[in-house]
This record gives structure tokens, sequence and C-alpha cells, in this order.
């Protein structure tokens, strides 16, 4: 590791969560006491229900989903902790012990709680319709309304006990292998040994050199890795087309598409805009490129600032940016988002073993979120901490829908994120007055709604071949990932950007594939709706604030179509995308009039 001089510091050296609403330590006699009592309360639960759910009242069924909540919590309480404080030392073997154990208890609670499920989804239909609409399960209402949708991918309830053990060391492990394996890497950049966030961070300096330099170094170690990382694809592929042959799913993401909530139909035609837009890409990187004065743009000078400047800003001052951008939309999200830097909700620091990216957890709803991230004092992290500490505000407020109802799916979850950093954004944007600082800024924000709108959907589409690759061809090697990754991002790059040989590798290293298979369109469906969202914010203010926190406190509780309704935007209309997309195209005509203007 580097040791960085004072005027590299970030001050987020020392910013590391306080995990002890959830346990003291992996010590706590709670946490074991917790592990204990799990398993016999789960036992108490089987006893008092099981073979019992047909015959329930709705005053019973009340009480056996409370009853069930509180099991959950437990079991939630106890697989946040262990992953948390895992994610900030992977190496740590200790660690890994600990959250293999939560892991297996996961899974042991599991198969004893399917019966739940099992025996509520084999309920005749009109018997379940009229429990549904009864007063006293108001409270769970949608919570199971959409468990119903899951009744012909569920089976027999030895089979499902079969599947939970399996899944232990099955996808779980491969995941823990791929997070362990880039944990540990090292890449070699100017004589030091960094980690993968440290290196990918210097693909947004200004200085092209050390931007190639970090291309090789990422590419190197990617290449040391690959025989391992080719194999953990393959096998997690594998796994989820088994799963999907047994549970009667008709391609790779139709289960989720049933998770987020929404259908083929919508996703095939958020994709089909996207893909029809990427001309909007290839527009904007050769602007960029004229920027920049390159005869060429390669992959590497994506992210390369216009503005030749390696201003850092510091964790203080972060923290004041967020709370003001929030606070002026809304006193009581600035009030909750303090809560997360006050009270040590946070882990920003860099270190050896520390997993990479950001995340926000939403733990269980009787503690609260917490903020994972990696913080290198770039103006990106603060975009990055605005975000996730919007998921963070988001999960804080939808804590009182309980343990069932309180997440959201993800299409609609990255709605406060996206929200957050455009907040942010326009803070920022409106202290400008200098026309290069504008675009600058402006420059910056559409290189990461490109990340997160169109270069999301080009991975949506390498999801797709490989998925269907895997199940139809079998086993695949290094080379034929990297060809149909390759494929996939000269769709959206076109001629704008020169593709390097090496970056023909760089599908290996992204999670998402792995953790949350098909997660990746929910980003761009989240950020082409906050444009929208946000587009009516400018447009009229009155009382917007109110119930955007309304949105946000109503969580998982209903379909999404229906809380978005009550924000005046139609999420089901097929030219819901065209809005958002629109939106994103001025940003690129207002980036090309800024530069005419500088240049005359």
């Amino acid at each position: 590791m580097s040791n960085k001089s004072k005027d590299e510091l970030s001050g987020a050296e020392e910013v590391k969560w306080d995990l002890s609403d959830l346990y003291a330590s992996p010590k706590d006699p709670v946490l074991k006491s917790d592990k204990k009592t799990l398993l016999k309360d789960a036992d108490t639960f089987a006893e008092n229900y099981h073979g019992k759910v047909e015959k329930l009242s709705a005053v019973e069924f009340a009480k056996a989903l409370r009853e069930y909540e509180e099991l959950i919590q437990v079991a939630g309480k106890i697989g946040s902790y262990s992953h948390l404080i895992w994610s900030t030392n992977t190496e740590d073997p200790e660690l890994g012990k600990l959250l293999q154990e939560a892991s297996e208890l996961g899974s042991d609670l599991s198969q004893k709680l399917v019966f739940f499920d099992v025996e509520w989804l084999k309920l005749d239909d009109r018997k379940a319709d009229k429990l549904i609409q009864s007063d006293e399960l108001a409270a769970w209402k949608h919570y199971l309304e959409t468990s119903r949708r899951y009744k012909e991918h569920t089976l027999t309830e030895e089979a499902e006990k079969v599947m939970s053990a399996k899944s232990v060391t099955g996808r779980a492990a491969w995941n823990r292998y791929f997070d362990e394996t880039l944990g540990a890497a090292r890449f070699e950049f100017e004589g030091e040994s960094l980690t993968e966030q440290q290196v990918l961070s210097k693909l947004h300096n200004p200085d092209r050199e050390i931007r190639k330099k970090a291309h090789k170094s990422l590419t190197d170690t990617f290449e040391d890795h690959t025989r391992s990382l080719t194999f953990i694809f393959n096998t997690i592929l594998a796994d989820k087309h088994t799963n999907d042959k047994l549970r009667g799913y008709d391609d790779w993401i139709s289960s989720r598409n049933l998770a987020n909530q929404t259908d083929k139909k919508t996703v095939d035609s958020l994709v089909s805009a996207v893909t029809g837009n990427y001309h909007l890409v290839q527009r904007y990187y050769k602007l960029k490129k004229k920027l920049l004065g390159f005869d060429k743009l390669y992959d590497y000078d994506r992210y390369a600032p216009i503005a030749k400047t390696s201003t850092k800003v510091s964790w203080d001052e972060a923290q004041n940016i967020v709370l003001d951008a929030y606070g002026d939309f809304h006193p009581e999200m600035r009030t909750i988002t303090a809560k997360f830097f006050d009270e040590g909700w946070i882990d920003a620091a860099i270190k050896p073993g520390k997993r990479g990216g950001a995340y926000s957890a939403s733990t269980v709803t009787s503690v609260h979120p917490y903020v994972f991230m990696n913080y290198d004092g770039q103006l990106r992290d603060v975009q990055t901490l605005a975000h996730e500490l919007g998921h963070g505000v988001h999960q804080y407020m939808a804590r009182k829908q309980g343990e069932l109802q309180s997440s959201t799916p993800l299409t609609t979850a990255e709605t406060a994120s996206v929200f957050g950093e455009m907040l942010v954004f326009n803070k920022l944007m409106s202290k400008l007055d200098d026309p290069k600082e504008q675009l600058a800024l402006l420059m910056s924000k559409i290189d990461d709604t490109i990340a997160t709108v169109f270069r999301q959907i080009s991975m949506n589409r390498f999801e797709d071949r490989i998925h269907n690759a895997r199940r139809n061809e079998g086993e695949l090697t290094t080379e034929q990932f990297s060809d149909l990754w390759f494929q996939t991002q000269e769709e959206i790059y076109g001629d704008s950007v020169e593709l390097t040989d090496e970056y023909k590798l760089w599908w290996c290293y992204i999670p998402h594939f792995l953790h949350t298979p098909g997660y990746v369109y929910a980003y761009a469906f989240g950020e082409l709706l906050v444009l929208a969202l946000y587009d009516s914010y400018t447009s009229n203010k009155d009382g917007f604030a109110d119930k955007y926190l309304t949105l946000l406190e109503a969580g998982g509780s209903d379909w999404p179509h229906n809380l978005i309704a009550k924000m005046d935007i139609d999420i089901r209309d097929e030219n819901f995308w065209n809005r958002g997309l629109s939106l994103f195209e001025s940003m690129v005509e207002k980036a090309e009039n800024l530069a005419d203007q500088i240049d005359n």
C-alpha cells in the first residue's frame, strides 16, 4: 500500500462505521445468544403453524405474520452484521468464518420456515384473496399479493428445503470466492501495490499517461485471475440455469422481472428505447474527443475530465455539500442524512482487503441502514456519497412498513439514490458562473448518466448473451466471454471510442453479474425515472418535496406504478422512457452550446 502525503489525504481515512447497533463485536454474547435461540424459535413457529396455514383465520394469520417477521428480523441482524464487518476486511479468515456461519444459519432457518410460504401459495385463490382483502391483514396486503405471483414457480416443501440447503455451497459460496479474490488482488502501479478501487479511481485522472498505466495495471491483474474468474462466471450461470429450469421460468431474466414487479414488455421497451439512442452516446464522445484535443478517444479516456485539475474534495466538504443539497430540498432529508455522519453509520476509508464499490445496507427495520463506500476525494466520490445516502434515507424512512414491505423492487430502489445525485449536481451547478467550470461539471454529470443508463443497458445486453450462450453452448471460454463483451461495447460506442484489445477482459470484475443477475437494467430504469421526476420538480416545486418523502416512506407497500403515479408519472406508458432520454439529449445539447460559447 502507498503512504499518502498530507495533500493526498481525503479526510475519510478514519471514517469507519460503528456496527454496535447491530452487535458490539463478533464475540458479542448477544450475537451468540441470537444464533442459539433463532432456530429454537423457528421450531416453535413450525410447531404452531405447520400444516395449519389453510385453516388460519385473518386474525390468526396476522399473528403468524408478526411472529414470522420477528424471526426474519433476528436473522437479518445476524446476516447484516456478518456481511458488513466482512466487507471491510475480506482477507480476515475469522470474518469469513463469521459470514459463512451466518449464511448456513440463514439456510437452516429457511428450511424450517419454507412450509409457511408453500402452504400459503397452495391456498385456494378465492380464500387467499379473502384474506388479502381483510382489515386484519391490511398491513401486509401488498406483500401477500406479490407473493402469490410465485405460485407457479414454487416447489414442494421438501424440494424447497433442498434448494435452500444447497445454495450455501452453491451460488453464495462462489460469490464470496469472487469477492475475496478481487478483494485480495493487488495491482502494480508505478512501483506501488494498490487495491482495485485505488487503480480504478485513476481512470478519472486528468493525466492521460496515468490513465493508460492504470488501464494496463488493471488488465494485467485481471489476466492473472482469468482462470478463476472465468470458472466462477460459468458456475454461477449454470447454477442459475438449473434453478430457472426447476422453477419453470421462461428465460434467464424472468425471475428478476418478477422480483422487480415489472414485466418483459416493459423491460424490452426500456432496452429498445436506450439502445435506439446509442447515437447520443457517440455524439457526446465525439464532442469530448474534440474538447480534449485527441485524434482518437480510447476506452481509458472515457472518464477523463475536460478541465485539467486534480482538485480534491475533503470528506468534510463532501459532507457539507450533500447535507446542504438535501436540506435545501427538504429539512427532514437533512436531519435524517446527518444521522449517518453523526452516529457512525458510514464506512468510507479505503484500506487493504476492503471490498470495492459502494452500497447502502438496509439491515433490519428495528435498526437503521449503513453506507459503505471507498472515498478517495474525487468529485465523483461526492456523487457516490449522495447516491448511497439517497438509498439510506429511503431505507430509513421505509422502516415503518415492517420487514416484509419496507424493501422496494430494484426498479424503484434506485429512485432516491439517483435523485440525491441530481440534487447535489444542481446545487454545485448553481454556484458556478464561469462557462468553462459549468461545462466541466456538466460533462462529468453526462459521463455519470451514460454510465448509469447506456452502459448499464449495454451490460444487460452482455448478460443476455452470456446467459443464453451458457445455456445453449455449455461452458464458455475466457475468449468467448471477452468476444461477447466486446460486441456489446462496440454497439454502444460505435466509432466514437477506440476500444483496446485489453478492454475485452473487463467483464470479469463486475460483481452485479454474479451477485444479482439481471440487476443492471434497474439503474437505467431509475435514472430515466429520476430525470422525469426532476423535470416535474423544477417545473412545479409546490408540494413536490412532501409528496416525494411520502413516496419514500411507502417503501414496497404498493405496486411501483401506483406509487409513482402519485407523483403524476405513468411508468407503464411506452413513451415514458423517451421523456428521460429527451432530457438526456438536452444535457448533451447544453454541453455543445457551452463548448461553442467558450470557443467564441
